[in-house]
């Protein structure tokens, strides 16, 4: 309980100095989400004084107030889960957007995510276990794959599978003309059909970085005194292989996994990018364009979360896993 108390203290600290950062920098930044919305008014006719203040309280940058006063607001609004109204697409709320867009990105990146690591630490506890062996000679093969710049690599999978021979889909993430979004299988099919060609490209891009971290582990867990101690007892090497070595040897890669399953929404940019894929990374880069800041802060902050809830669970976990931080704590 000690050990799990002090990592949550030490996750809520941090964040509030993410939220508080969150707050600062797009006031730091030059141009005003105010100004973009009343230049788009004014080509209709003339902006009032008052409809500037309106358009200010409805985004929540009222420039009158002291930089405190709007802090405390902001916070206020981030514990109701207000987190303002999107100018890219006005007049529908922030939560709105990030609502409808996340499920995409956590369905895409985040099964492709886990998809990678649990095919890449299994075949490398294989490879370091039979060292010489075929599966250990495609380790260069899979690290080339990762050695690729990541669109590129995208690019020639769209070209090949989307233009060439024609077998997935190259953009959307279901088919728009012949299936309604819902729990049905013709919809739940579509987005499958249509996410394999993009969760392709992150299982391709990414196996060989766990394959190699987890081969190389092994290899340098295998030559430890307790590996030789469980050998001259007689255990079977299947038990040798996964209590004894594995269960030690995984220990890097969990902690590596924590950050890369945390950075699950802000490493779709490129993905969905490439793919035109409808998820959080799309509404970013459309925020980013608009310079909307309400948009930009609640994806931020979905981001932040993601990243310091995935790292805490992943603290609390390698706890059980590896005792010993228990007692260092």
């Amino acid at each position: 309980m000690r050990y799990a108390l002090q990592k949550v203290v030490f996750y809520v600290v941090a964040f509030w100095a993410a939220l508080t950062l969150n707050f600062l920098l797009p006031r730091w930044m030059p141009g005003n989400p105010v100004d973009i919305m009343l230049s788009k008014l004014a080509q209709r006719g003339p902006v009032t004084p008052e409809t500037r203040e309106a358009i200010e309280l409805l985004l929540g940058t009222n420039s009158q107030l002291p930089l405190w006063d709007q802090y405390v607001q902001y916070l206020g609004q981030v514990l109701t889960g207000n987190l303002g109204v999107s100018v890219t697409f006005f007049p529908a709320p922030v939560s709105q957007v990030i609502g409808q867009t996340l499920p995409w990105t956590i369905g895409l990146i985040g099964i492709s995510t886990i998809l990678s690591f649990l095919l890449g630490v299994g075949l490398g506890q294989l490879a370091g276990w039979k060292r010489g062996s075929w599966l250990d000679n495609i380790i260069p093969v899979t690290t080339m794959f990762q050695s690729v710049p990541y669109f590129w690599l995208a690019l020639i999978l769209v070209f090949l599978f989307g233009s060439v021979w024609q077998f997935f889909p190259i953009n959307g993430g279901y088919d728009v003309w012949e299936t309604t979004p819902g729990w049905n299988a013709a919809f739940i099919g579509s987005v499958i059909y249509h996410g394999t060609l993009p969760a392709l490209t992150i299982v391709l891009s990414s196996i060989g970085g766990w394959m190699l971290g987890m081969r190389n582990m092994m290899v340098s867990t295998l030559s430890e005194d307790y590996i030789v101690t469980a050998e001259a007892k007689g255990l079977s090497p299947r038990r040798i292989m996964t209590t004894y070595a594995a269960r030690n040897a995984v220990l890097p890669s969990v902690a590596g996994f924590a950050i890369s399953l945390g950075f699950v929404v802000a490493g779709s940019i490129v993905t969905e990018a490439v793919f035109s894929y409808p998820g959080i990374g799309s509404a970013l880069l459309q925020a980013v364009g608009s310079n909307d800041y309400a948009l930009m802060q609640g994806i931020f902050l979905v981001i932040t979360l993601s990243v310091l809830g995935a790292n805490l669970i992943v603290d609390l976990l390698y706890s059980l896993i590896d005792p010993r931080t228990r007692a260092r704590a």
